[in-house]
């Protein structure tokens, strides 16, 4: 299959990246640093918190992003910022989002990511304001939907990834996508080296998801020990379970400890857990990571974590092509 160019949002990068919008730690600090490093940041607009009588928070983040990198682009005219994204959930559980969309659509926001349910209307607001809307799968039955309900790309979050992510190996649901759709397609799951990004190119993805180094970063809004614990992790400190929200998710083991519950004990559990009564909360106190946390060695600027991530990718591509011409003298 001949695929399409990609929309200009996405094609203009640095190398092919987005930065997963992360609940709590994607603010606009870490937001402007990734797209100054010349890849796609992103944040949930819910991160975007306001208590009562406080002017509207989505509204002033949008502004100081678009301010920077405006500044940036000015005094960088040969290496411009990537565009950012915004994050909505869809479900029919967030009640600002009706009004969250009327923000991102005056502010003309570029790239839309669209989460738990796949709803034509957001799709229509993301082109009204001249951008694109990806939306996260986890199969190919939900990849049909959201693409039938107007979406331009897909963002398939496979066994890995972070947070919410899905149980099915990239090599399956790329494949299973690509029979049949020829747009934009990005893939989520332990995306933490260049080396994963190659070879999610050479599955058929057009660019990687990566948020758990991003997690380690001075710019995240993480608790520091978070931060250390994701440094000091490997793919054995996660635990996929849905007790803490009801949703299936990947979770830092030494968290769900140090919030005082025994990861044992709940290996197999069906049930959420109900917290009335606790003075701890899931949402809070137990910190969701990917399988690729492997790859973090410190903490350090996002810049770095693009760089690094770069170089790598160079390597695997040089490394690639090496192997193609071996190939070719074998057959």
């Amino acid at each position: 299959m001949t695929r399409p160019s990609l929309p200009p949002a996405l094609a203009g990068l640095r190398f092919p990246l987005i930065a997963s919008p992360m609940f709590i730690v994607s603010v606009p600090r870490l937001v402007i640093a990734q797209c100054k490093a010349g890849i796609v940041g992103s944040f949930p607009a819910l991160n975007a918190r306001e208590e009562a009588g406080e002017p509207v928070m989505l509204e002033r983040w949008l502004t100081e992003i678009e301010e920077a990198l405006d500044r940036h682009n000015q005094d960088n005219p040969d290496r411009p910022a990537a565009p950012f994204a915004v994050n909505q959930i869809v479900h029919r559980s967030n009640q600002r989002l009706e009004r969250d969309i009327d923000i991102c659509v005056r502010h003309k926001v570029p790239i839309w990511i669209t989460s738990l349910g796949a709803r034509p209307e957001v799709n229509e607001a993301a082109h009204a304001a001249g951008g694109i809307a990806l939306h996260d799968v986890i199969n190919d039955t939900y990849a049909h939907k959201a693409i039938a309900k107007g979406a331009d790309g897909l963002i398939a979050v496979c066994a890995g990834a972070g947070g919410h992510g899905g149980p099915q190996s990239p090599f399956a649901l790329v494949s299973e996508i690509r029979a049949w759709f020829d747009g934009p397609l990005v893939v989520s799951g332990a995306v933490s080296t260049g080396g994963a990004l190659a070879a999610a190119r050479a599955l058929g993805a057009d660019l990687g998801y990566v948020g758990s180094p991003f997690i380690a970063t001075e710019e995240a809004n993480a608790d520091p020990a978070y931060k250390q614990m994701i440094v000091e992790g490997g793919a054995e400190d996660i635990m996929t379970s849905k007790v803490f929200s009801g949703i299936s998710g990947n979770y830092l083991i030494p968290s769900i400890r140090r919030a005082g519950f025994d990861p044992d004990a709940l290996e197999g559990t069906a049930s959420r857990l109900d917290y009335e009564g606790s003075d701890k909360a899931a949402w809070r106190d137990v910190w969701g990571a990917g399988q690729g946390i492997g790859a973090v060695s410190e903490i350090v600027p996002a810049a770095a974590v693009v760089d690094r991530i770069a170089r790598e990718y160079r390597a695997a591509l040089a490394n690639m092509a090496v192997l193609a011409k071996e190939q070719e003298s074998a057959f």
